[in-house]
């Protein structure tokens, strides 16, 4: 290990630096004699199930003084899984969120007094001096309630989703990279009915299921822009005529072919097997898991290659939406008392260093990487231990490339990423939606939310017309409580331009 690393960290958990912190302990030292602070967390599994013992968590825990009490739910399920808690009331001491924006539930705990409000204790930010300035700007808005911060930040990268496609299949059938949307879909649709795995059966999907979101296309239709009703009120991304344009493009997709049957049944572990055996040409999901979905696919199809397409020019704006730098949030239940809630501050602060940050995405020198000419260079160990689920028990540092890089890819493989996507930051729009809060919204979606996706996938099977369900979604919109709630997501808005 490096000294000079391991001298730094020591600082950042225990305040000995010139940084305002000083006189400091570890987070486990001030209530448990130099014990390791035990922290149960809840958050998600997007890769094997870790051993807490490996090398990275070992280490992990050392140099930080905690003891971290697991459980890892996987990807596809966590939310389910975490209405299930809230339910329950039986809550663990911190629930690593994994959403941009909160659900209806987590508002309602929250507001119920489920997790602590942190305000008081962070302050002026003085005490905690990585989360003050390694961490995105403007991190409170993005995890505030009703004025108050109720969370810390799970610190990505802008750069986020992008729209991911088989490249060899697009070689294999001779169609140039897309730059469109309608390029993208005459794609899809080629690969779909082609037989570009060559086994004679027509079982190409084009498009893995949808139902874990459609963010980029909606960016490309406008439909993140605001938009308002005759009354001022700002209307629900959903429920906006650009949209509803969406729904009908992806009425198209499934008329083609792109879109398998059960698209908006398929959980997340399916669409990742889907990809990784070699039965989907395209997916949305951060591109540092092209590397590991290509690695499976080649394991079935020794040429696969999966790229992140450019942002495809669509009728409202380029199909690249932004991250706003905040992934979710570090949620502290209120269950846990207030001097092991300052022990935890403490930690999660030195989880915000630069130093700890390196190593959460590179792991331990000689074990997870190898300096080869100034350069890391990933082992294969770093694969299965130095992974997204390793980034779960942290707030990091701000890291531009974070859900680019692949800390397993090579040095070139990497640096082609970096090019793939460079035009996303430049060209990407936020969800506004991620971040603004109205009560009378929360209140009265969940009624309709269902109905509504079924409306949805009607009108893209051909189960019901266009004009069917545009008429739905505007009896919705005229709701006097949906109206009530547009007025609330605007005069939200107004705070943040």
């Amino acid at each position: 290990m490096s000294v000079a690393l391991s001298c730094a960290v020591a600082m950042a958990v225990s305040g000995c630096s010139s940084g305002g912190n000083s006189g400091q302990d570890k987070p486990g030292t001030a209530a448990n004699d130099g014990k390791p602070l035990t922290i149960q967390i809840f958050g998600g599994l997007y890769n094997e199930m870790p051993d807490m013992n490996n090398a990275f968590w070992s280490e992990w825990q050392k140099r930080l003084n905690v003891k971290i009490d697991a459980n890892w739910v996987p990807s596809g399920d966590v939310i389910t899984k975490l209405d299930l808690v809230l339910a329950s009331g039986d809550l663990p001491e911190v629930i690593a969120y994994p959403n941009q924006g909160l659900t209806v539930s987590m508002i309602n705990a929250v507001r119920n007094g489920a997790f602590w409000d942190l305000t008081p204790f962070l302050g002026d930010m003085s005490q905690y001096p990585n989360l003050k300035n390694n961490t995105p700007p403007n991190w409170q808005k993005f995890l505030s309630v009703d004025g108050k911060i109720y969370a810390l930040p799970r610190s990505r990268s802008l750069i986020d989703n992008t729209v991911n496609i088989r490249k060899d299949w697009l070689d294999k059938l001779k169609i140039p990279v897309p730059t469109t949307l309608d390029e993208y879909r005459a794609a899809l649709k080629a690969i779909a009915n082609g037989d570009p795995d060559g086994n004679g059966v027509k079982d190409t999907m084009g498009i893995v299921g949808i139902n874990e979101g459609v963010s980029p296309f909606e960016a490309g239709f406008g439909a993140f822009a605001p938009h308002y009703d005759s009354e001022g009120g700002l209307i629900w991304h959903e429920l906006t005529n650009e949209y509803t344009n969406l729904v009908e493009w992806l009425r198209g997709l499934y008329s083609d072919g792109s879109l398998p049957k059960e698209f908006m049944t398929m959980k997340r572990t399916q669409m990742e097997e889907a990809i990784g055996t070699g039965k989907a040409a395209t997916y949305i999901r951060s591109t540092r898991y092209q590397y590991d979905f290509e690695v499976q696919a080649k394991k079935v199809q020794p040429d696969a290659k999966i790229i992140a397409l450019p942002p495809l020019k669509g009728p409202g704006g380029y199909a690249a939406d932004l991250s706003t730098g905040v992934n979710g949030g570090i949620f502290i239940s209120k269950k846990v008392p207030e001097a092991k809630v300052k022990q935890m501050l403490k930690y999660f602060d030195a989880t915000a260093s630069q130093e700890i940050t390196d190593f959460g995405y590179s792991g331990v020198e000689g074990v997870h990487y190898k300096i080869v000419n100034g350069e890391k260079v990933p082992t294969e160990l770093s694969i299965k231990e130095v992974n997204t689920t390793s980034l779960g028990a942290g707030v990091f540092a701000y890291v531009k490339w974070g859900k680019v890089d692949n800390p397993g890819a090579p040095k070139e493989y990497i640096e082609q990423k970096r090019k793939e996507v460079a035009d996303y930051e430049k060209l990407g729009v936020y969800n506004i939606f991620t971040w603004l809060i109205s009560n009378t919204w929360v209140n009265t979606w969940p009624k309709y939310s269902d109905e509504w996706k079924s409306m949805m996938t009607k009108a893209i099977v051909g189960q019901i017309s266009m004009d069917e369900y545009k008429a739905y979604v505007a009896k919705l919109n005229n709701l006097p409580e949906m109206k009530q709630a547009y007025k609330e997501f605007a005069k939200a808005y107004s705070y943040y331009k």
